[in-house]
C-alpha cells in the first residue's frame, strides 16, 4: 500500500525558461476552491490506497511556497487523519528563495513542514538572470538562512553545465554551496527540454548548450567535491550526508507505492498508474464532476513494473536487487537484464555486481542513459 503522498501545487509567479514541469502563471487563485478540491482528491486516494501510515509527504510544483500556510496545515491534518503518520515522517515543501516566500517559512514550519527544498539554482547573479530567476544571490542566501532557522532539514538545488560553464568557476560555486551547511544538495546539469523557451532559443541560435565533454568534466568534478565534503551522491543528481537522503524521492527510486494528487500528478499504487489532468482548470472541473482529478488510470503489467523498477533503481548508488525484483513481479532474475551486456560493462569498470545486486559505478554514471538502454532486457521495455 502507499507509504508516500505527493501534492502538486501548479502555480508560479513566472515560468522559468528551462522548466518543463506542470507549472502555470495565473492572475489569482481561489484558495478555498483549491482547498476543497485537494481534500477531495486526497480522500479518493486514501479510500483506495490507505492502510499504512505515511512515511513522507511532498509538496511539489509549481511553487508550493506560494501556498498559504493555513492550506498546507489543513492538507496535513487531513492526510494524518486518513492514513496516519509514521513517527519519523518527512514532510517536504519546495520553495523559491524570495524574501516574500521566506516570510512564510515560520508559518509553514508551524503547519508541520519539517524539510524544505530551495530552488537557489545558482550562486552567480549573471547565471540567475540567464536562468530567468526572480531572485538574486543575496536574496537567495538570506532565504536559505531563514530556512535553516525554521526547518530541521534543508536542501537546495543548483543547475550547472550552463553555456560556457568552466571547471574553475563551477568549483568556486560548488565549494561555496558546500560551505553553507545543508545536509542535502540536488545538482542538475542544464538540459534543454522540448517545449521550453530555452528550446526555442537554442533553435534560434540565441545560445549554444555546453557540449557533452564539457558537461562530463563538470559531472566528475561535482562527484569529487561532494564526496570530499561528506555529501556523496546517492542518486545520479542528489547528494547527502548519511541519513539526510530524501525519504520521499527514495520511494520513487526504490519503486515503492505512492499516491499523487493535484494537477498533472503521476502516482503508482497497487499495480496501477494514475495520471491527473494537467491544466488546473480541467483538474478542478474533474474533481467537481467525479470526486477526483484522475485523467487516466491503468493497470501495469508485471514486465512494465519490473522495467520501471530497474530504470529507477539503477539511478541509485546502492543499485538494485535482481532477486528481490524477480520475486516481486514473478520474473526470473536472469530475464530482467542482458547478462552479456552487464559482463561487458563490468569489464570496463562501468557496472558492478555483488551477489544478486547490480549497479552502475562512479565511472559509469555519466553514461547512465546509454547503460540503461543496454542493461534492461528489451522484452521488459517493449512488453
Amino acid at each position: 500500500m502507499a507509504r508516500a503522498l505527493y501534492i502538486h501545487w501548479p502555480f508560479c509567479l513566472k515560468k522559468c525558461p528551462y522548466c518543463d514541469f506542470n507549472s502555470h502563471v495565473r492572475d489569482g487563485v481561489d484558495v478555498a476552491a483549491w482547498r476543497t478540491a485537494l481534500l477531495a482528491d486526497m480522500r479518493h486516494e486514501a479510500q483506495i490506497a490507505g492502510g499504512e501510515p505515511l512515511h513522507s509527504v511532498f509538496f511539489g510544483g509549481g511553487t508550493p511556497s506560494l501556498m498559504p500556510p493555513a492550506l498546507v496545515a489543513d492538507l496535513l491534518v487531513k492526510a494524518e487523519r486518513l492514513w496516519g503518520f509514521d513517527s519519523a515522517i518527512e514532510i517536504t515543501l519546495e520553495a523559491n528563495p524570495s524574501s516574500v516566500e521566506a516570510s512564510r517559512f515560520a508559518g509553514l514550519a508551524a503547519a508541520g513542514v519539517n524539510r524544505v527544498s530551495l530552488g537557489l539554482q545558482a550562486l552567480d547573479d549573471a547565471a540567475l538572470r540567464f536562468l530567468g530567476r526572480l531572485h538574486g544571490v543575496a536574496e537567495g542566501l538570506a532565504a536559505l538562512e531563514v530556512a535553516q532557522a525554521h526547518f530541521r532539514r534543508v536542501s537546495f538545488d543548483l543547475i550547472y553545465a550552463r553555456p560556457g560553464h568552466d571547471p574553475e568557476s563551477w568549483r568556486r560555486e560548488l565549494e561555496q554551496a558546500l560551505a553553507l551547511g545543508t545536509g542535502h544538495l540536488s545538482l542538475y546539469q542544464l538540459t534543454i527540454e522540448d517545449g521550453t523557451r530555452f528550446a526555442t532559443d537554442v533553435r534560434a541560435g540565441a545560445f549554444n548548450p555546453l557540449d557533452d565533454d564539457g558537461a562530463g568534466e563538470l559531472f566528475v568534478l561535482t562527484r569529487e567535491l561532494t564526496t570530499t565534503a561528506g555529501l556523496p551522491a546517492y542518486e545520479i543528481s542528489n547528494h547527502a550526508r548519511p541519513g539526510e537522503q530524501s525519504r520521499h524521492n527514495l520511494t520513487y527510486w526504490r519503486y515503492q507505492d505512492h499516491c499523487a494528487i493535484g494537477p498533472g500528478a503521476h502516482g503508482r499504487r497497487a499495480g496501477r498508474a494514475t495520471e491527473r489532468h494537467r491544466k488546473p482548470e480541467n483538474w478542478l472541473a474533474a474533481v467537481a464532476r467525479n470526486g477526483h482529478g484522475i485523467r487516466q488510470e491503468r493497470e501495469l503489467g508485471r514486465s512494465e513494473q519490473a522495467s520501471e523498477a530497474l530504470l529507477m533503481g539503477l539511478r541509485l548508488a546502492e543499485g538494485i536487487d535482481l532477486a528481490a525484483i524477480g520475486d516481486r513481479f514473478g520474473i526470473a532474475p536472469e530475464a530482467l537484464i542482458v547478462e552479456r551486456k552487464l559482463e561487458l560493462h563490468r569489464g570496463h569498470g562501468l557496472a558492478w555486481r555483488d551477489g544478486s545486486r547490480i549497479g552502475v559505478t562512479e565511472a559509469g554514471m555519466p553514461l547512465l542513459d546509454a547503460l540503461l538502454g543496454d542493461l534492461v532486457a528489451e522484452a521488459l521495455v517493449t512488453a
